[in-house]
């Protein structure tokens, strides 16, 4: 396993790591989550991720229950939880004081452990001030209570405000962010959040590099029986499966397939394997509904420097949508 600095911090990270979104108490049980998580570790992996809104907190119990099974060295651990969606009171979701703090406890209890390595706050609240939520997310670091706190899907702008406002008010600046980043979601990571890399030092723990399934390959004929696609709680999922922009990724699925049977590797293994080329991207979050799974996965960190410059520019020409630079007029 490779190991990544988060960002500009000084925490170290395995360059692949194991989430339970969709999976964990939703798609499997916790025999089976304990397995791929021991798969996982077995493998070098140290960062596991979850959220309080994963299976309605059901994730974060599971999680909790099997780190206290194994029993693994909690300074060896590197565990998160994302703050947004904790229930259905008035005060159960978004980035308020109150909801970070409450939150946080609840997932502290589920997780059974003092404290979490990294906080995330789910998604951008609109209706809650950046500077209320920085002040809260300053206020859990101080008490032990987390060590580092991040965004997912937040905009460049918002984190810079973030940012700004915790320099201003001497307070603690988000060192990370979450965003989707795979072969057909390329824009935030590769073009919009550019600038954060050198300005704030950004780490990203990037979700979802296999686009859903679709860089799996496993939905080419299309859903299997058991696949989250097949779920009652994710048909807004599926839908992205149909029509003539699914049948178009779907056909430059087939095409990377080969590029990745030249290589003797499986898609989903060069698809991992894609992301972690990008220096920008600290980790990349996995998910897994068999312990057989992650073992595979893991390969993906020698299928690295399978990816020639030749192969990389077989592959862009297959996608055909990197984010095009910024022009530059001082040239015109």
């Amino acid at each position: 396993m490779e190991y990544r600095f988060l960002g500009k911090s000084g925490l170290k990270i395995s360059a692949l790591s194991l989430g339970s979104w969709v999976t964990f108490g939703d798609q499997i049980g916790e025999d089976v989550a304990a397995a791929c998580m021991k798969a996982a570790w077995e493998s070098g992996v140290n960062f596991f991720d979850t959220a309080e809104g994963y299976a309605r907190g059901k994730a974060e119990s599971m999680m909790g229950n099997i780190l206290k099974k194994f029993g693994w060295k909690r300074s060896d651990l590197v565990i998160s939880t994302k703050i947004f969606w904790g229930g259905n009171g008035p005060n159960d979701s978004g980035l308020s004081r109150k909801h970070i703090l409450e939150g946080l406890t609840g997932s502290l209890n589920r997780l059974q452990l003092e404290y979490v390595d990294l906080v995330f706050c789910h998604r951008p609240d609109k209706d809650t001030p950046i500077e209320e939520t920085v002040r809260a997310m300053t206020f859990l670091i101080d008490r032990g209570r987390a060590l580092y706190w991040g965004t997912s899907e937040w905009s460049a702008e918002q984190i810079r405000m973030a940012h700004a406002i915790a320099r201003s008010e001497k307070l603690i600046p988000p060192t990370m962010e979450q965003p989707q980043y795979n072969m057909f979601h390329r824009e935030r990571v590769e073009d919009e959040y550019r600038r954060l890399y050198d300005e704030i030092g950004l780490g990203t723990t990037v979700w979802s590099p296999l686009a859903s399934g679709f860089l799996s390959g496993k939905y080419l004929r299309g859903v299997p029986a058991g696949s989250r696609l097949s779920l009652k709680n994710y048909q807004w999922l599926k839908e992205r499966f149909e029509g003539p922009e699914a049948e178009e990724k779907l056909g430059k699925v087939r095409k990377l397939g080969r590029v990745a049977s030249e290589l003797g590797v499986t898609l989903p293994q060069m698809a991992l394997a894609w992301c972690l080329k990008n220096p920008h991207v600290s980790t990349v979050i996995t998910g897994a509904s068999r312990a057989e799974q992650v073992v595979e996965n893991m390969k993906a960190v020698e299928v690295v420097k399978k990816l020639s410059t030749g192969v990389m520019a077989k592959i862009e020409k297959i996608l055909g949508n990197k984010p095009q630079p910024e022009p530059d007029f001082r040239s015109w």
